[in-house]
């Protein structure tokens, strides 16, 4: 077993893309008021973006964040979610709860 970095990602992928699933906002609200809740871009992979968060890759994620890719929910965009009973692509890499919001039949890791 390759226990170095490229074994870590591949057992990191592997385990993100087995957990993410569409989960209701309204399941997501403890995280959110907690500030776990990290809004993913749907130009971005969710579990691209989750291994390299527990590959702690700041700098790709310093990048994407600088870029508008990766940002916390507004309170606006919160409230929308829960008036229209959103459903978000999730995934927990723990602490955090990456969300991208994608068309309903769309596969999160394409």
């Amino acid at each position: 077993m390759n226990d170095g970095p490229v074994g870590r990602e591949a057992l990191l992928r592997s385990e993100y893309h087995g957990q993410t699933a569409r989960i209701p906002w309204h399941d997501l609200q403890t995280h959110y008021a907690r500030g776990n809740v990290v809004m993913v871009s749907p130009a971005l992979d969710l579990v691209e973006v989750a291994v390299q968060l527990g590959m702690d890759n700041s700098q790709v994620f310093q990048a994407w964040i600088e870029g508008g890719d990766i940002a916390s929910v507004s309170e606006e965009q919160a409230l929308h979610w829960y008036d229209t009973h959103a459903v978000l692509w999730a995934v927990v890499a723990a602490p955090w709860v990456l969300i991208q919001q994608r068309e309903p039949d769309s596969n999160p890791t394409e």
